[in-house]
């Protein structure tokens, strides 16, 4: 099979994409990034964008996962239900050539409940063959976090949550956007706000005492390391709901892992690190192995 002789992995997603070339050892031998998300291909140019990415790897395969599957995309590819697993998820990749191919997202539909994943389920099958226990609990941060149950090594449900876009909005969109021109850490501003979302605050009234208290001259916590810290809390206080016991699998970029391990330690919870680019890594070389 060509796929043992190396290939492209891709994570296509709405702002941004990342290839990634992995030779026939499985290692990793170059990574292009750059901005041509999936807004930001033309129309008709999908196409175009992924042979040039080819041209330059010498015309290997290509596995791709992400937005590229979504009805914004390349190809809209079907959801496979959960529970799924990395067998589930390569039995449905959609083959746009022989050597081209897209990972499906995974959907959850249970009563009046539904949500849906493009991506973060490759993450989830690598984070396990990086070693997180097969029945655990992951959270994905980012734009849209993501909270996934694993049972017996499969997405059994997950929970996605705005946090990442609704502090975006807050802080170029609102009236609170100059007290949110600040950068994040998980300083005693960032905790403080954490444990009053993690306490159940009440999340809108919260947020506009940042402007309230800038109004009134009154000091008080850094306004954008707070609001984070309150939105990420009361983003941890669902995610965990209903979680007993065991670590927490944060999986995803350093810069939000440290501010939801942070959030994650106040509540109580111990949480094992996992890079993002690693899991999409190992969980592309377990699909490809299926292949």
């Amino acid at each position: 099979m060509r796929w043992r002789d190396g290939y492209i992995a891709v994570d296509w997603g709405t702002s941004n994409r990342r290839a990634y070339a992995i030779d026939a050892e499985g290692r990793l031998t170059e990574t292009i990034e750059d901005d041509l998300g999936i807004m930001n291909v033309p129309t008709g140019r999908f196409e175009a964008a992924a042979a040039d990415l080819r041209r330059r790897f010498a015309g290997r395969p290509v596995l791709m996962a992400g937005m590229v599957g979504s009805n914004r995309g390349w190809v809209e590819t079907p959801y496979v239900p959960c529970p799924a697993a990395a067998a589930e998820l390569a039995a449905a990749i959609h083959w746009l050539e022989p050597d081209i191919g897209i990972v499906p997202g995974v959907s959850l539909s249970a009563g009046d409940r539904v949500d849906v994943m493009r991506g973060e389920e490759v993450q989830a099958v690598g984070a396990l063959a990086l070693g997180i226990a097969p029945d655990t609990l992951i959270c994905h941060p980012g734009t849209h976090a993501k909270w996934i149950v694993m049972a017996e090594g499969r997405i059994a449900g997950f929970r996605t949550m705005m946090t990442g876009e609704l502090f975006g909005l807050l802080r170029k969109h609102s009236i609170l956007s100059a007290q949110l021109e600040g950068s994040v850490t998980a300083d005693e501003s960032f905790r403080e706000g954490a444990a009053a979302g993690l306490a159940g605050a009440d999340l809108l009234s919260g947020l506009f005492q940042i402007r309230a208290r800038h109004v009134l001259g009154r000091n008080g916590p850094d306004g954008a390391s707070y609001a984070s810290g309150l939105l990420i809390g009361s983003d941890v206080r669902s995610g965990l709901r209903g979680h007993r016991r065991g670590a927490v699998a944060l999986v995803g970029r350093s810069d939000l892992r440290a501010l939801y391990a942070a959030a994650i330690a106040l509540a109580g919870h111990e949480a094992v690190e996992v890079d993002g680019a690693d899991a999409f890594l190992a969980g592309m070389a377990e699909l490809t192995e299926m292949l």
